[in-house]
């Protein structure tokens, strides 16, 4: 599936830095403040750092390059590419990103995973490899899919395909509510994905 999806970096990931003594060991949901905001063109030197982490060169396709990250998400900022990209932001800073889309907007992906209209996709990734594992990324899915993705009456249900191996988002989407549909073979990367679908609330 589709993953698509100033400010200095160096100035973005310094205030990252600086800030991480202040979160909580462990994610509290009813006291702390979670939103989306929409990514915009200054901020792609954050997400082409955030890009070059290791946690999340692990399972987000790589883009070595600040040029090749401009080349893969600008489009989208700008209205030419039918994504919708949103920073995650905790407290008040920047912690990840996120991104959704209708599946048929990306023929080959709707065709890969087999859904039709009416039908979502979501990626997402933790910036801050000390706050994965610790129930944040299941309080984003639950609150993106609630407060964006759900927001269009049309969509019936919204679906991810996270790498088969990856324990800590199979588990987020869980318990997110997501269901296992099926696993795949991703010819992008080669790799066995995981279809998990959840339906719009009634």
């Amino acid at each position: 599936m589709d993953e698509s999806g100033t400010g200095s970096a160096n100035s973005f990931s310094g205030l990252l830095a600086a800030s991480l003594a202040l979160f909580p060991a462990r994610f509290e949901p009813m006291t702390t403040a979670l939103r989306f905001r929409r990514l915009i063109a200054t901020d792609l030197p954050l997400l082409h750092e955030w890009l070059q982490r290791e946690h999340v060169r692990a399972w987000w396709s790589r883009r070595e390059s600040f040029d090749e990250v401009v080349e893969h998400y600008l489009p989208a900022i700008e209205g030419r590419k039918p994504t919708d990209l949103y920073l995650i932001v905790l407290e008040e800073r920047p912690v990840g990103f996120i991104q959704t889309y209708l599946l048929p907007d990306h023929p080959d992906s709707a065709e890969l995973v087999g859904v039709g209209t009416g039908v979502a996709g979501v990626d997402l990734f933790i910036a801050e490899a000390e706050l994965t594992g610790q129930g944040l990324g299941a309080e984003v899915l639950r609150s993106f899919t609630r407060e964006i993705v759900f927001a269009h009456p049309t969509t019936i249900a919204c679906v991810a395909d996270p790498h088969a191996r990856n324990a800590v988002s199979l588990r987020a989407f869980e318990k997110a509510g997501f269901h296992k549909v099926n696993d795949f073979l991703d010819p992008t990367d080669g790799a066995t994905h995981t279809l998990m679908r959840l339906e719009r609330p009634v």
